[in-house]
């Protein structure tokens, strides 16, 4: 990513961009490390443990992200989620794996989920949720050229980093037909990603937490409204949050959009990160598509102007009495 840092000026400040990347682990940066997906309101279980075994069927989801296209090195995100009911869906489990590369930098893992699920009305249901498992996380630093010839002169690039992070995380998922309430925090342990100390700094995991909510408004029998917000904090820097509103019609095709802020620190100074366009189609009863759209809005849109997302779903179940009406979410 890194080879060709100073062939021109347009490619130094790709690269310059995805070596502030690299940094994000360091607390003076104030930055988000875990992966962000668009389409995040399908892809719960990568969020929150507790959501395991919350569409009453075995559910499997694979999504792929593609950040900033065009842009060398930029990040790449693969994530592929099953979860099932079990016990008369009193315990939902589930199974996360994930690949994710940007840069030098690769992460690869898996995380197996176990909810606790109880009724607190006719149709509501409370579950409590945990995950535990770990991912290999590897850099490799000799291949960034930090010298003009291509040479190494920066000893914090003279070797790579190979480590194998375990960790857990718990969360909390309120949910009915109609709406859903969410709050999670996905690792707890602050594993240290390098031993190398830059001004008494040594990269560490954070944690982060995430806040979701959603629900659905029937306009009419064939039009519904579903408005979701998913709050985003990570350890150490401000709030980030997504807004989205997607409208459904006859229950197999929706359009939708959703505003991002990654970072802010009061609600007098709020601006827009990127605009999300989104389509979903729900192609037969088990079956579901879905692709975003994301256009940057900040100072990186001339540099990374775009990203793609596509998410596939599929569900066993359906016709057996097990799923009678459509699930939102």
């Amino acid at each position: 990513m890194l080879r060709h840092f100073f062939l021109s000026s347009k490619k130094y400040q790709k690269a310059l961009v995805m070596l502030m990347l690299l940094s994000v682990g360091s607390r003076p940066l104030l930055a988000q490390q875990d992966k962000m997906f668009s389409q995040y309101m399908f892809n719960m279980l990568a969020l929150n443990p507790a959501y395991a075994g919350s569409r009453d069927v075995l559910s499997m989801s694979a999504l792929y992200r593609n950040q900033w296209t065009g842009v060398e090195g930029a990040p790449q995100t693969a994530t592929f989620t099953m979860d099932m009911p079990l016990n008369r869906e009193r315990v939902g489990i589930g199974l996360q794996l994930y690949g994710d590369k940007f840069g030098p930098v690769q992460e690869a893992g898996g995380f197996a989920s176990y909810a606790f699920r109880i009724k607190v009305g006719s149709r509501s249901t409370l579950a409590l949720g945990l995950q535990a498992g770990a991912a290999s996380y590897n850099v490799n630093l000799a291949d960034v050229r930090t010298g003009p010839s291509g040479t190494q002169i920066d000893p914090a690039f003279a070797s790579n980093i190979t480590k194998l992070l375990p960790n857990f995380g718990t969360g909390i998922y309120l949910s009915n037909d109609r709406s859903y309430l969410s709050l999670s925090v996905p690792r707890l342990i602050k594993n240290k990603l390098s031993e190398y100390n830059v001004g008494n700094v040594i990269s560490t995991q954070r944690r982060h937490a995430y806040l979701a909510a959603g629900f659905v408004v029937g306009l009419s029998p064939a039009i519904k409204l579903k408005p979701s917000l998913l709050v985003k904090y990570a350890e150490g820097a401000p709030l980030g949050f997504d807004g989205n509103l997607n409208i459904w019609f006859a229950d197999r095709i929706a359009i939708g959009a959703s505003i991002r802020r990654n970072q802010f620190s009061d609600w007098s100074n709020v601006g827009t990160d990127a605009l999300v366009g989104m389509l979903e189609v729900q192609l037969t009863d088990q079956f579901r598509f879905g692709y975003a759209y994301d256009r940057t809005m900040n100072n990186f849109k001339d540099v990374a102007p775009s990203s793609h997302e596509i998410m596939l779903r599929y569900e066993f179940g359906f016709g057996k009495n097990r799923v009678l009406t459509p699930r939102y979410f």
